[in-house]
């Protein structure tokens, strides 16, 4: 139809998701993709055995903590619904939450809970079982970037099936900000309680150990049928295991396996490679606030102006991925296209850092991970690169539990990243916005706020339109990441298993439609 999820929610008509899937769809969306297994009649039963990857140290039960882990978030992902999801026709899709719908004014949102929807015990889920979870989420650390603009006293109950949510201010985008984290708990969960707390999810948990997992199929579950009859999840520490373990036969799928595994399991007949564009964001992050050493905007132009974007895409992504020009969101249908893709210029990087006094005598650390492919890697050839400028820089490895606890939102240079980038103003709102609970390099341009407020909140499609452009244009001059690239999504799967979710980013763990031939 041509219609964007942007341009039904900015039309403030209230529209929920069931009337958006018929608008754009004509049908029902279970955020499963398109594979050749769809057009087979799904068979029932067996157990899908899965690999993600994690470290020990940084496992965590709890819905609403930091999941460092791909594993813990599969895990959860599948125990606990959300009340929106990624969705395939558009951005958010139902989930608990089967319809929503805004005031005129586009602050005070209302969600209806899907009819039928229980704990896995078999107790109703309630409004007050959401409301208590969600003012659990916005009491946490992140809690004011997963639920932007809402204050733990404006979250309440309306009748029998409705939660309400009132924001600071308008928000035309809101349900899209709810995909991730918003996991629904009983009403009164101690935190003593969390690991055997029972979800709404898909699938029940059995069994779980050192961050594995053993998951039934929830039979009740209020979203449809679900064919599998058990996931089993096995945590790998790196790609290179999961990998073997797949080609060996011990996984059915490796989750996020990238392009190195690729390469290595392409040649195998037995083997499916699913690629899934605009998947993950792998940004260096600089510091922007008073005393880092990047926080003169022409030092960060210049640390821009230093990367070989193709080299970094073909030598750390095998290419498979593409060139990205320092703006979060690649996948947005209203990404500006137009905005010109920033390329390698050592000459003016060092005219910039001779302009602000940057100090090439010293070496500057790069903190990095090995949670996911290729992010290391990353790391270590744009300090090369950076050499070619005049700039030293060493790589340090953290270990991932002590990179989240010590590094992230704090350090002054780093790696980071983020998966399902189809919106602008989802990281914008998360990562960039002054008050955002989890702005990693403590950005604070009133500028850029201030579009971002016209770009969520205006009533003048033209006037949003024009905002959500310089929101993009001010990220791309002076914000505090260098964003080289967009990593291609690769999950590895044996021939057997079938419709496996095509969506970017966190939308591979949406796993109830899977099935086994």
């Amino acid at each position: 139809m041509g219609v964007t999820r942007r341009q039904l929610l900015w039309a403030g008509t209230g529209i929920g998701a069931a009337g958006l899937l018929a608008a754009c769809s004509g049908g029902d969306d279970d955020g499963a993709g398109a594979s050749d297994g769809q057009a087979e009649k799904p068979r029932p039963g067996g157990t899908l055995r899965v690999g993600a990857l994690g470290h020990t140290s940084a496992v965590t039960r709890d819905p609403h903590g930091t999941q460092a882990n791909e594993s813990d978030y599969l895990i959860l992902a599948l125990v606990f619904d959300t009340l929106t999801v990624p969705g395939a026709e558009s951005s958010t899709a139902p989930r608990l939450a089967a319809s929503w719908k805004s005031s005129a004014d586009l602050r005070t949102w209302k969600f209806t809970l899907a009819e039928g929807a229980a704990f896995h015990d078999g107790t109703p889920v309630t409004p007050k079982d959401v409301v208590w979870s969600l003012k659990r989420l916005r009491g946490t650390p992140s809690g004011a970037a997963r639920l932007p603009g809402v204050q733990a006293e404006n979250i309440s109950a309306e009748g029998a099936d409705t939660v309400v949510l009132v924001s600071d201010y308008a928000n035309a985008e809101f349900p899209l900000m709810t995909r991730f984290a918003s996991f629904v708990m009983k009403e009164g969960t101690k935190d003593s309680e969390i690991a055997k707390a029972p979800g709404t999810g898909p699938f029940k948990l059995d069994w779980f150990r050192g961050g594995n997992a053993r998951l039934v199929r929830n039979e009740k579950w209020h979203g449809g049928p679900v064919h599998l009859e058990a996931v089993e999840v096995t945590m790998f520490d790196t790609p290179q295991a999961m990998t073997n373990a797949l080609l060996a036969g011990q996984i059915d799928l490796a989750s996020n396996a990238g392009a190195v595994a690729a390469r290595t399991a392409k040649a195998r007949e037995d083997i499916q490679v699913l690629r899934r564009p605009d998947d993950m964001a792998m940004p260096i992050v600089m510091r922007t606030a008073k005393g880092s050493p990047f926080a003169d905007r022409r030092v960060r132009e210049a640390i821009r102006l230093v990367v070989d974007r193709e080299a970094m895409v073909r030598q750390v992504l095998s290419g498979y991925g593409k060139v990205a020009n320092d703006i979060l969101g690649t996948g947005d249908p209203d990404f500006a296209e137009d905005i010109p893709q920033r390329g390698r210029d050592l000459a003016k990087a060092r005219r910039l850092l001779a302009e602000a006094d940057f100090d090439l005598s010293r070496t500057y650390e790069l903190t990095t991970t090995e949670d996911i492919p290729g992010l290391a890697d990353s790391a270590t050839l744009f300090a090369r690169q950076a050499r070619e400028a005049g700039i030293k820089v060493e790589v340090v490895k953290q270990e991932s539990g002590a990179f989240w606890e010590k590094t992230w939102k704090s350090g002054d240079f780093y790696t980071s990243y983020w998966g399902t980038n189809d919106s602008v103003v989802f990281y914008a709102s998360k990562t960039m916005v002054s008050e955002a609970g989890q702005n990693e390099a403590g950005w604070d341009d009133p500028g850029f706020d201030s579009a971002y407020r016209e770009a969520i909140g205006g009533t003048d499609p033209k006037q949003r339109a024009a905002a959500l452009r310089d929101l993009q244009q001010i990220e791309h001059d002076r914000s505090g990441y260098l964003l080289w690239g967009m990593a291609d999504g690769i999950d590895l799967a044996a021939s057997k298993v079938r419709n496996l979710p095509e969506l970017p980013g966190y939308g591979r763990v949406q796993l109830e439609g899977v099935w086994l031939r």
